[in-house]
């Protein structure tokens, strides 16, 4: 009638809790190693008891936290009991389990019930039988000296070829390792008035430390208001309700010229002047009073009439005109006569005399036979005054060369001399 005591002893001091309970020295159960007494029913058989099977358990209980433990233990147990024919075992049974131990109350009470659960392994006839211990259980705490724990578990056969459920109780005495910390003595902390700090504008500055103490401002401001919240107070801000730097006194950037760029960024801060260039006005590269955006010739002075560009001269448009007058094809050809080099060798110094300047070759014809034809042949005949004074190494770049043919006569196509003045070649000499 093992269970029938066990639960007696439980009642019995489950009610003794309320007068025997008192606070120790831990919260955390210490390190313990103990020995205790078991007995173990391996076939019982609700409400009748079967043969009970004494035995001995070397114990390690830890406390994990206030509430919780943990404990390894060692059973050796002194039973025939076997599920197996054959070989039967030694009269002696090995047990080894690990459990966690889960309580309503903390560590530093006298006693204190718990609930557990666990793995184990038996050892017999030659074979590891698993099961899993379930139970409760109550421990007296000897002023953290050593505990006594009664335990009563229900253990669940994880082999049923190897091992029955079977029942489970036990009796163990534990002592401390180590030595246990002192109780330190409780400190009776005097009693401090509170002491009363003025802060007439409420902004959470004492009046000692605020340098505004009758406007409510900012900690960081040592109690000073900034309106514009730029990190300047206001007593100190120039512009206090404008965002603005302190380097400005609390003001913006400021825009002396007044073109909307700040003088942090503007190349010529004192003359309006656009963002494009910096805060400067458009420049005027050749001074000539003409800027540059407006400039054809940004980097030649000249005048308003010309765009920017200078004039040429009028005594080099004219040697351009008569030497353009002495410039001979073969008929219906595109070669040059050998007539034409005192001209085009003219034409060719002028243009190396002034490199800035740039020419436009333009070839014209009568009316004479096909339009489509005489196109063709204007542009050959420019394309060759263009090619030949390229060989006098003038860049290719300061010349164009283009033909219309007969669609801009100068004179009527219906007479001899008419057409002879509509075959032509015209020069005119520009800077942009």
């Amino acid at each position: 009638m093992i269970f029938k005591s066990i639960k007696a002893v439980l009642i019995l001091l489950l009610t003794s809790q309320t007068t025997f309970a008192q606070t120790f020295a831990t919260e955390v159960k210490p390190s313990l190693i103990g020995f205790g007494i078991n007995v173990t029913d391996f076939k019982p058989s609700f409400p009748n008891i079967g043969t009970v099977d004494p035995g001995y358990s070397l114990m390690f209980w830890k406390g994990l936290s206030k509430k919780t433990d943990v404990s390894v233990r060692y059973n050796g147990i002194f039973s025939d009991y076997t599920k197996t024919a054959l070989p039967k075992n030694n009269g002696y049974i090995n047990e080894l389990e690990a459990s966690l131990h889960l309580r309503p109350i903390s560590d530093n009470h006298l006693l204190a019930p718990f609930i557990s659960a666990g793995i184990g392994s038996a050892y017999f006839d030659k074979n590891f039988a698993p099961y899993v211990p379930v139970g409760v259980g109550l421990q007296l705490n000897m002023y953290n000296e050593g505990y006594i724990f009664l335990q009563a578990n229900y253990r669940l056969s994880l082999d049923k070829n190897k091992l029955d459920n079977n029942t489970f109780a036990s009796l163990g005495l534990t002592q401390t390792i180590g030595k246990l910390k002192a109780v330190p003595p409780k400190v009776e902390l005097p009693v401090i008035e509170p002491v009363v700090i003025k802060d007439t504008d409420g902004d959470g500055v004492p009046d000692t430390e605020d340098a505004c103490p009758d406007i409510a401002g900012l900690a960081t401001l040592a109690g000073c208001p900034d309106s514009d919240g730029d990190g300047i107070a206001d007593k100190e801000d120039k512009c206090p309700t404008i965002v603005g730097l302190k380097k400005y006194n609390g003001c913006p950037i400021p825009d002396s010229d007044g073109d909307g760029i700040n003088d942090e960024e503007d190349k010529c801060p004192q003359t309006a002047g656009l963002a494009r260039y910096a805060g400067c006005p458009i420049p005027d590269t050749d001074k000539d009073g003409i800027n540059d955006e407006e400039d054809k010739c940004p980097t030649l002075p000249g005048t308003t009439a010309n765009n920017g560009c200078p004039e040429v001269k009028a005594e080099i448009k004219k040697r351009i005109d008569v030497a353009a007058n002495q410039i001979f094809f073969a008929t219906g050809s595109a070669k040059l006569l050998a007539k034409s080099n005192q001209s085009l060798n003219e034409i060719a110094t002028i243009l190396q005399a002034d490199t800035d300047l740039k020419l436009d070759i333009h070839g014209h014809t009568d009316n004479t036979g096909q339009a489509d034809k005489n196109k063709l042949l204007s542009e050959s005949r420019a394309k060759a005054v263009y090619e030949f004074l390229v060989g006098k190494g003038i860049a290719e770049a300061r010349l164009l060369s283009a033909g219309f043919g007969q669609d801009k006569p100068v004179a009527s196509n219906k007479t001899a001399a008419g057409r002879a003045k509509n075959r032509r070649v015209e020069l005119t000499l520009h800077y942009n």
